[in-house]
């Protein structure tokens, strides 16, 4: 089925869409994936805190 992904599938479109943005079928697959697994929806909260980390760190200013 086009919209089933496999968890290291779905990874890897959750790395890519820091990069880039999804298509359509891309973001629903990642959707519904993200809805039925226990796994990756914590990598996905790994990811955001990782990229709100690093976006305070570029944005700190020692004064």
């Amino acid at each position: 089925m086009i919209l089933r992904r496999t968890c290291k599938e779905v990874t890897a479109l959750l790395v890519a869409r820091e990069d880039r943005a999804l298509p359509l079928v891309e973001r629903v697959a990642l959707r519904l994936h993200l809805a039925a697994c226990r796994a990756c929806p914590v990598f996905e909260r790994q990811m955001l805190t990782m990229r709100n980390a690093l976006q305070r760190w570029r944005h700190y200013t020692e004064e």
